[in-house]
């Protein structure tokens, strides 16, 4: 599988997580994922799916600063209800960094290491998304900005015109060499900026 060579240089994220740790499944319960997971995840790459990697990312590491964010014990709440705009695609990535789950999640082994319930949505919050640590139970809310990085002006047309059936592939090759730009832009130039997160 042939990613487009930025991915490798989108800044990854290690958590630990107590339940692959008491299971063998990674040395010391640490993981490592960067932005092709989400990728493999929602199956596409969007600006959608980078701003929730980034967000997830910059949120985690507000919350627990100069330590390991402890994935599965990490609270998840959107503002906006699962079937508005892109919340599913949203919480998926947030999700799969956070270990968090709504009410199909792994229910735990005698008590432990629940993720059920620690997903939900619809709730009132100052930003679009709250991360809550179980542990001693911080809060941080953002919310992501992507319009700070704007979209190439020819991708709008592209995209209406391939929709509605043109097949010619110098303007599928544009368009996707447009798209992926703007994810880009957006994960690799501005992965830092404080624009595109707005904490409340």
């Amino acid at each position: 599988m042939a990613f487009p060579g930025f991915f490798d240089v989108v800044p990854t994220i290690i958590v630990r997580g107590r339940l692959a740790e008491f299971l063998g499944a990674a040395d010391g319960g640490l993981i490592e994922y960067g932005y092709a997971d989400a990728v493999k995840l929602a199956g596409h790459s969007c600006p959608t799916v980078a701003g929730s990697y980034l967000l997830a990312c910059r949120m985690l590491r507000a919350l627990y600063a100069d330590q390991l964010p402890q994935r599965g014990e990490i609270g998840v709440e959107f503002g906006d209800p699962l079937e508005a705009g892109v919340s599913g695609a949203m919480a998926a990535v947030f999700g799969l960094l956070t270990g968090a789950a709504a009410g199909g999640g792994f229910k735990g082994l005698a008590g432990r290491f629940s993720r059920r319930e620690l997903l939900r949505f619809g709730v009132d919050l100052p930003a679009a998304i709250r991360c809550t640590r179980q542990d001693n139970g911080q809060t941080v809310c953002a919310s992501r900005q992507l319009d700070q990085v704007a979209a190439d002006s020819r991708l709008g047309p592209l995209l209406q015109g391939l929709l509605a059936g043109n097949s010619d592939p110098g303007q599928q090759a544009l368009f996707t060499t447009l798209w992926q730009d703007r994810v880009r832009r957006i994960l690799v130039e501005h992965f830092a900026d404080p624009r595109l997160v707005s904490f409340a």
